[in-house]
């Protein structure tokens, strides 16, 4: 098979458990917690790497921001032959509840984003792998995290001129938080028959500045980097446990 025009893989190259963070640098720090890894391509915004996780095969596969880039991204991890995915990005909150590092797990989102729609209507629901939220969701109790499970936004800018007013009336409507890549992935994971659901750490709270709370994170602050570990832990156990299940007894 020919490898992939843009994240540079071939079916060998892939697992069938995906994990998508948006940050090529995120993608080495989920190396830290593997048993062992390699890269395998970094094309752009595409950093893919293999490993073992307590001997499971897992692949990592940066996204980039936003949904244009991850359409990409899943498209020809798809072709590669993989099955399941876990986004784990960040967010803002919309919800004064939601302090930094907690972490919101989108059972759904509103689909504010351009390119799901080039996919297929806007009536058309962004919804999670219920597989997938189920082991999120145990898992997360097991291991003691604060987690929120509830819809989430997608949306394609941060400096629009009325972000403002979009969060207030999404607050109205009990949206948890905002991201730029969960309703793409679930609309495509739906459509592609292929199990997708996010983990987000949210780095921002609610009606703060936006550009304050993404330079905190990327200051490596305490709690958002604590946030940050939780989701790749969330995440690798949660695939462990299904993992697990499927095993030939």
């Amino acid at each position: 098979m020919m490898k992939q025009p843009h994240i540079l893989c071939t079916e060998e190259d892939i697992d069938k458990m995906v994990l998508l963070p948006g940050d090529p640098e995120r993608v080495l720090r989920v190396a830290g917690f593997l048993d062992s890894w390699e890269e395998i391509a970094y094309n752009r915004e595409f950093r893919t790497i293999k490993g073992t996780y307590k001997d499971m095969p897992i692949t990592v596969t940066s996204t980039g921001i936003g949904g244009a880039s991850a359409t990409i991204a899943l498209e020809e991890l798809v072709a590669c032959g993989a099955k399941y995915f876990i986004r784990i990005g960040s967010a803002g909150a919309c919800q004064a509840y939601i302090d930094i590092g907690d972490l919101i797990i989108p059972t759904a989102a509103v689909r504010e984003d351009g390119a799901s729609r080039m996919y297929v209507k806007e009536n058309y629901p962004a919804v999670a792998s219920y597989d997938l939220i189920r082991a999120i969701d145990d898992t997360s109790k097991e291991l003691g995290y604060r987690t929120y499970l509830g819809i989430a936004r997608s949306h394609d800018s941060f400096y629009i001129d009325d972000e403002l007013e979009r969060m207030t009336y999404w607050n109205s409507k009990k949206v948890l938080g905002s991201d730029m890549e969960t309703a793409t992935l679930y609309t495509l994971g739906n459509l592609r028959e292929v199990h997708v659901a996010s983990i987000l750490n949210n780095v921002v709270r609610y009606e703060a500045d936006v550009k304050d709370g993404i330079n905190d994170y990327v200051d490596d602050g305490d709690l958002a980097a604590e946030g940050e570990k939780k989701e790749i832990i969330l995440a690798l156990e949660a695939f462990y446990r299904l993992y697990e299940s499927m095993m030939p007894i």
